[in-house]
C-alpha cells in the first residue's frame, strides 16, 4: 500500500522534514510544467517558483489540515506565487480582460475543443493559445487539463466557488475555440 499525499505531509508536520523529498519528488515536474504554462513559457522563472512553492510549502506545513488533499494546497501556494511574479512591476504585461464575455459555447462543443486542447503537442502553439486568455481563465484550463484536478479541486487552489471555475473554463475554451478557428481559416 502506498503513503498518499495527504499522510506524507501529516509525517512532515511530526517532525519528518525528510519526507518532502517524496513530495517533491512526486510533484516537482508537474508544478513546474504548470508554472511554465502559467509564466508563458519562462522555464527558469518557473523551475525558481517551483522550489519556492516547496520552501514555502515546508514553511507553512503546521497550517496544513491532514486530511485535505495536499496537491490543491501545494497548487495554490504556487498559484500565489505566480500571482505575485505578475504583480511585480517588472514583470508586468498588459492582458486583454475580456472575461464578460456573453458568448456561452453550445452544448457539445467544449468538449471538442477540450480534446484539441489536451492533444496539442507543440508547445509553441499551446503557449500561444494561453497567451491569449486571461490569467484567471488560463490558470482554470492549464489546472483541468494539464495537470488533471477536479473542479472542486480547482475551486480550492484558486479559492473561488465551482460555479465560478466552470464560467472561467467555459470563457476560456470559448476564446480558445475562436482563436483556432481564425488560425485555420485560409
Amino acid at each position: 500500500m502506498s503513503v498518499t499525499d495527504e499522510e506524507i505531509a501529516l509525517s512532515i508536520q511530526q517532525g519528518n522534514s525528510e519526507a518532502l523529498a517524496d513530495l517533491v519528488e512526486r510533484h516537482y515536474s508537474r508544478l513546474i510544467g504548470y508554472l511554465y504554462l502559467m509564466l508563458g513559457g519562462d522555464r527558469r522563472q518557473a523551475e525558481d517558483l517551483a522550489q519556492e512553492a516547496f520552501l514555502r510549502t515546508l514553511n507553512a506545513i503546521e497550517r496544513y489540515t491532514y486530511p485535505r488533499p495536499f496537491k490543491p494546497w501545494l497548487y495554490a501556494i504556487a498559484i500565489n506565487l505566480a500571482h505575485n511574479h505578475h504583480d511585480r512591476a517588472e514583470t508586468r504585461s498588459v492582458v486583454d480582460q475580456d472575461e464578460t464575455q456573453d458568448g456561452m459555447p453550445a452544448d457539445g462543443e467544449d468538449e471538442d475543443v477540450e480534446a484539441r486542447v489536451a492533444q496539442l503537442g507543440d508547445i509553441d502553439r499551446m503557449l500561444a493559445l494561453l497567451g491569449k486568455l486571461p490569467g484567471q481563465q488560463r490558470e482554470a484550463i492549464v489546472l483541468r487539463y494539464v495537470d488533471g484536478l477536479s473542479l472542486a479541486e480547482i475551486a480550492d487552489v484558486v479559492g473561488v466557488p465551482v460555479g465560478t471555475v466552470k464560467s472561467r473554463l467555459s470563457l476560456g475554451l470559448s476564446r480558445i475555440r475562436t482563436v483556432m478557428q481564425q488560425v485555420d481559416q485560409p
